[in-house]
């Protein structure tokens, strides 16, 4: 890789890293907050639920863009964004008014000037606000399930359906934390990117390299297209959906909260265990593969390879850390 494709990499581990350590800073101030959002996290169809949510989000994003609903959509995201970053900002301000003028900032930053380090800087929010609601809220068996299933679902929505190709192309234009914008150089601006005069350079929701505005490059959603592409390393950007970043950290920080493992001490993270530790590290080791195939210059699919690296990394934490297995998979309470 240039060392343009380097510097972008960088920034996506780093917001990458945010989001986890932010999730795993807010788990316990949103338990003690009362943010649990169901009764019984041990459920495992709280996961179908919301993957069932999911895929009805989905359905109607590609609806709302088939009938110009456009606007919508993005009114939509950036009222979630504001409330999840009030989630964030009520668990570390003490003053209300002050939590929600920020939130209300946040959002409005993203109304009027949605550049990449904006959207960057809220969808880094959302995420670890997201992750951290989700962690409390899903015990490891849900989560394991969650995140195996949408690891599958997301590989056939990009490779076999191909319907997150089209809500991709949807989103882009709408300059909203969907996605992680991943510059490779300073002087890129989102502002000024027009996506919609290159369709067939724009990437899945997962994981693509920027168009460019080089009409013959092959195209990402076709793997019969054997056009050479120009290198993606020498492209102003990347992008990777802010899902890619919440889906494995939910692992991260479910088994901070739900492990049997004991703390690792850690201060400033007093949540965090072997478990979560290591699921962290898996993470990053899917990110890795993840990055290595997105420069290749194909649209990927995230979720496999980075829900997979978290769960393999957070199985192997609690074998390491004395957890019996069954407690590691959340089927004790079932046997």
């Amino acid at each position: 890789m240039t060392r343009r494709a380097y510097w972008g990499v960088a920034l996506a581990a780093l917001i990458f890293l945010v989001v986890q350590v932010g999730a795993l800073a807010l788990v316990p101030t949103f338990y003690e907050q009362g943010y649990q959002t169901v009764e019984d996290p041990t459920d495992p169809t709280n996961s179908l639920l919301y993957i069932g949510a999911i895929i009805g989000m989905t359905a109607f994003m590609l609806a709302a863009f088939k009938y110009d609903l456009d606007k919508v959509v993005r009114l939509i995201i950036v009222f979630t964004s504001g409330v999840l970053s009030w989630y964030v900002f009520a668990a570390v301000i003490p003053i209300e008014l002050v939590a929600v003028g920020l939130s209300a900032a946040v959002a409005l930053a993203l109304l009027v000037y949605p550049e990449w380090y904006v959207i960057d800087a809220a969808g880094a929010l959302m995420g670890a606000g997201a992750a951290g609601l989700f962690g409390i809220s899903f015990g490891l068996l849900p989560a394991l399930v969650l995140l195996s299933v949408l690891a599958i679902y997301d590989a056939i929505s990009v490779y076999k359906t191909k319907h997150m190709l089209d809500l991709a192309e949807g989103v882009m234009g709408l300059r909203i934390p969907v996605v992680l914008v991943i510059p490779t150089t300073l002087s890129y601006s989102l502002l000024d990117d027009d996506f919609a005069s290159d369709a067939n350079d724009i990437g899945d929701e997962e994981s693509e390299p920027s168009p460019d505005g080089d009409s013959d490059h092959a195209d990402p959603a076709d793997p019969d297209d054997d056009s050479d592409p120009a290198d993606p390393a020498d492209r102003d950007a990347f992008f990777i959906g802010l899902g890619d970043a919440v889906m494995p950290t939910v692992m991260v920080a479910s088994a901070a909260f739900f492990s049997e493992a004991s703390s690792l001490g850690v201060a400033v993270l007093p949540a965090l265990n072997l478990p979560a530790l290591l699921a962290m590290v898996g993470t990053f080791l899917g990110f890795a593969g993840l990055m290595w195939a997105v420069m290749k210059g194909r649209a990927h699919a995230g979720l496999p390879l980075l829900n997979g690296g978290a769960i393999g990394g957070y199985l192997v934490g609690s074998v390491l850390a004395g957890v019996p297995l069954v407690s590691a998979l959340g089927l004790a309470p079932y046997l």
